[in-house]
């Protein structure tokens, strides 16, 4: 197979129907990949279904109506659009990746005008950390640019534009020798990794940053959700990065990376230790429940979307 994306075999679902995979294709003129509008999500599949696939899909509808324009299809059609792609690629475990965004009708700043598109891809993909980072924990060091304040940009919509800094910090901590960077808010809090949510255990809690102006993860929930139920006790709380010496773990999570424990974030050093593990199990349990389609613990996406800006 090819290592590149374009060149694959398969099919798209593009626009309503599935296309072949090297003829999905969009102009060069396509107002997202100049202003960065395009919302996506980052979704993985268990034997033969998506965790989480509603509130997967009722998120990207949240994100395009936090960029003020709405997806003509109802969270249900995604859903349904979703399974039949897999299907139609013949995947029972691997990576799904929604994405929407306005068309080439108009070149400029302004968006009006333009219609809005929707390519839901999945391929066959296994965690991107391999199982010794999982067991060793992965080195991660302090990024230099910051999540941006909530007067500044939609942090709540998973955009395109937003991460174009977690690109820089991503390459930037490769380049470097680490696995990847932790990235502050605009106050100095700890947020979260280039691309997934954070979690110290401290005193034997768990303490996850607040979400306030950065993305609250469906894995996150997960996690949160898992916890509670084994009676551990968890905090969403400021956190400074002075707390990084006070911790006994620290793990992140995503679709993508679903559960990763931490060794060390620059000079802090950490093990792989009874709570990351117990988890990372029971996540494993989780992601193949006949209902984890569902939108579990990500309840605050029930209501799909705020109203578009008058």
């Amino acid at each position: 197979m090819s290592l590149t994306m374009d060149d694959r075999n398969g099919a798209i679902w593009l626009d309503g129907q599935l296309v072949p995979w090297r003829e999905s294709r969009l102009h060069v003129l396509t107002h997202a990949l100049h202003y960065g509008s395009a919302v996506f999500e980052g979704e993985r599949i268990y034997d033969g279904r998506v965790f989480r696939l509603s509130a997967h899909s009722a998120r990207l509808i949240r994100s395009a109506r936090l960029l003020d324009y709405d997806l003509p299809w109802s969270r249900e059609e995604i859903d349904e659009a979703t399974r039949a792609v897999v299907k139609a690629n013949q995947l029972t475990s691997g990576y799904v990746r929604p994405i929407a965004w306005r068309g080439s009708e108009v070149m400029g700043v302004s968006a009006i005008g333009t219609t809005v598109h929707l390519a839901i891809a999945p391929w066959a993909q296994e965690g991107r950390l391999s199982v010794l980072a999982r067991e060793a924990g992965i080195s991660m060091t302090m990024a230099k640019y910051r999540r941006p304040s909530p007067d500044m940009a939609p942090g709540q919509a998973k955009v395109a534009g937003l991460y174009i800094v977690c690109g820089i910090e991503k390459d930037r901590a490769l380049k470097a020798g680490f696995d990847d960077a932790l990235m502050l808010d605009w106050e100095g809090r700890i947020a979260e990794s280039t691309g997934a949510n954070i979690f110290l255990v401290i005193d034997g809690k768990l303490v996850t940053p607040k979400p306030e102006n950065f993305l609250d993860g469906i894995t996150r929930r997960a996690v949160m959700g898992m916890a509670r139920k084994r009676g551990w006790t968890v905090e969403e709380r400021a956190v400074m990065p002075a707390e990084l010496a006070d911790a006994s773990e620290v793990f992140l999570c995503g679709s993508a990376a679903e559960i990763v424990p931490v060794g060390s974030i620059d000079q802090h050093h950490y093990q792989a230790g009874p709570i990351a593990k117990t988890l990372m199990a029971d996540f494993q349990k989780l992601v193949r429940e006949p209902d984890c389609e569902g939108f579990g613990e990500a309840t605050h996406l029930m209501t799909e979307a705020p109203p578009l800006a008058a």
